[in-house]
């Protein structure tokens, strides 16, 4: 359907966003299009991706930093202001930033290859799957603007990445929380040999994890919160959200416990099994990913396999369609990613 002229951008949010304000919304500007996931006392962490991998570079010499002109804007500029020999600048060229990431796997090296998501998944896909999933080259592949962590639209938005990447052999996904989560993942996928593809947080990232005594694995999922009513299993930002949303929901008397989820592939299928299989609770996958092919569909799959039939199955995720652009607050409120969105739509299924 054709816009009118006449309606309200998106990114302008409901009455008083984008203008004036109002007494109890604060004013939107185009500027949340790109804001930072923290709420506003929420503790922070600034660029920990690039941070963590400066700091194991330095008893890692093999390690190399690669990006195709978004140094910047998925944090390796802070690697690459530490080791300025080791960084390389490829350009806008996504497809050949992976082909010089493989050829350097070959030599030895560890790359670590940085874009936005969008970029990996649609442009340089082929170049993955024949490159380095294929010959099982330890290229790690980090993306900043996953799912809706941009307000820029269709473009930027890589809402279907890991659908995309989890019908590709070889490769371990990755989808962490926080900031605690990026610091420990970083030197985990680096210890772990073959290809990763890791989501990114970047910028000043919220702090969560670190209040759960949480250690990050590779292929394990944590419970981080017990509960009898519900069980959220999450990965991301939405176990934070999660998170906040089992806090609210103690207030009406709902006991949600929260299983956090950070490697998509390959699942940890016995702590799922375990957990989903405990009579009574309603199971919610909450995912920061296109409803089709993501983690809730990889979790429903395996509880059919495997005889698991819990009293209700849920998924909170991005509709199947091509996103609005906007401010980030107003789209997580649209599409069902906000803490208030997602206690709404658990208490109505209860």
């Amino acid at each position: 359907m054709r816009r009118s002229k006449y309606t309200r951008p998106a990114w302008l949010g409901e009455q008083g966003e984008g203008g004036q304000g109002t007494a109890d919304k604060p004013r939107l500007t185009t500027s949340a299009m790109i804001a930072s996931l923290a709420g506003p006392d929420q503790r922070t962490k600034p660029a920990p991706f690039g941070h963590a991998l400066a700091a194991l570079a330095e008893s890692r010499p093999e390690i190399v930093g690669l990006t195709a002109d978004l140094a910047k804007y998925t944090d390796l500029h802070i690697f690459a202001k530490a080791h300025p020999d080791r960084f390389y600048q490829m350009g806008m060229a996504e497809q050949l930033l992976i082909s010089a990431a493989a050829g350097m796997a070959r030599e030895g090296f560890m790359p670590f290859a940085t874009t936005y998501a969008v970029f990996a998944a649609r442009r340089a896909y082929d170049f993955i799957c024949m490159a380095i999933a294929e010959e099982y080259l330890n290229v790690k592949i980090v993306c900043a603007l996953p799912g809706l962590t941009t307000g820029y639209g269709p473009s930027h938005q890589a809402t279907e990445d890991i659908a995309i990447f989890r019908g590709l052999p070889n490769i371990t996904i990755i989808d962490p929380c926080d900031a605690h989560e990026i610091e420990q993942a970083v030197p985990a996928i680096a210890a772990h040999d073959g290809p990763v593809y890791m989501r990114l947080l970047r910028g000043n990232v919220p702090l969560v994890l670190d209040e759960y005594d949480y250690k990050f694995e590779v292929g394990k999922a944590k419970m981080l919160r017990d509960g009898n009513d519900v069980l959220i299993i999450s990965s991301g930002l939405m176990t934070m959200r999660a998170l906040e949303a089992a806090e609210t929901l103690s207030n009406d008397n709902v006991d949600v416990g929260v299983l956090h989820v950070p490697t998509i592939k390959p699942l940890d299928e016995a702590t799922i099994l375990k957990e989903a299989s405990r009579t009574g609770r309603m199971v919610v996958v909450a995912e920061n990913h296109t409803i089709v092919g993501g983690l809730g569909e990889a979790v429903a799959g395996l509880l059919m396999r495997s005889g698991v039939f819990p009293p209700a199955f849920r998924q909170i995720a991005l509709p199947d369609e091509f996103l609005d652009a906007g401010a980030l607050p107003t789209l997580h409120d649209r599409y069902g990613l906000s803490v208030s969105a997602v206690t709404g739509s658990i208490k109505g299924w209860l």
